[in-house]
């Protein structure tokens, strides 16, 4: 135990007594920790503010042998234009939900922390309506769920692709279909997504068509994790 440098962002934080937090970051090195951050809610705190939700911040830290504590934050990003929007802001906090449940408590993912690091900069640059269920599709790939989407599951056809199928994976043919309804070109958006055109996928405009990818994301997502996404409901709120 001692004294460690590192750098993260900060997926949550809670109340600790009358004046701590205790703050959950994704970090490079470490993967998930969770940390005390002493009277940062003093109003002569020196980075209160600079630990909240969505901010990309280089600590040092104590190391405990259950939470750590922040002895200094320096911010790095703050990523204003993200949190001052209130859509902008419940999109990130779908992004930040999704990688505290993934992420475990002291195993490094620098992967994980670099396409969080990058989906909030791109938040921050524009509202692409693609961001966020594109951000799950690679998570679930990430993290070894990636689905199978171009071969039927059941059967093994090329051809007639029409449901998708929780349970299974990925894709079903006409005839061994079961689970939800996948169009043509819902298909092929995600086939994108995950097939190297991330960036020409977030260029695609809001549409019934994103709406479906959207949604599929998030139930894919949530079965993964056998749980709600709580911010989804803020989201659609947005």
């Amino acid at each position: 135990m001692g004294l460690y440098r590192d750098r993260g962002v900060v997926l949550r934080t809670i109340k600790l007594g009358e004046s701590d937090r205790i703050v959950t970051l994704l970090t490079e090195g470490r993967g998930k920790v969770r940390a005390v951050a002493k009277g940062v809610r003093k109003t002569k705190s020196k980075f209160g503010a600079r630990l909240e939700p969505t901010s990309h911040v280089a600590l040092l830290l104590y190391e405990g042998r259950e939470l750590d504590i922040v002895t200094q934050a320096e911010s790095l990003e703050q990523f204003r234009d993200v949190r001052e929007n209130l859509d902008r802001f419940a999109r990130a906090a779908t992004l930040l939900e999704a990688v505290d449940q993934v992420s475990q408590e002291r195993e490094a993912n620098p992967r994980l922390y670099q396409m969080l690091l990058g989906a909030l900069r791109t938040l921050a640059a524009r509202d692409a309506p693609l961001l966020v269920p594109a951000f799950m599709w690679k998570l679930l790939a990430l993290e070894g769920f990636r689905p199978e989407l171009d071969v039927c599951v059941s059967c093994g056809a090329t051809d007639r692709l029409v449901a998708f199928d929780l349970g299974e994976g990925g894709i079903l043919c006409r005839g061994c279909r079961r689970g939800v309804a996948i169009s043509v070109d819902a298909l092929a958006l995600i086939r994108r997504i995950l097939g190297g055109d991330l960036l020409g996928a977030l260029d695609v405009e809001a549409s019934q068509v994103t709406f479906e990818v959207d949604h599929l994301a998030t139930r894919a997502m949530e079965h993964h994790l056998e749980r709600r996404l709580r911010s989804v409901g803020l989201l659609e709120r947005g």
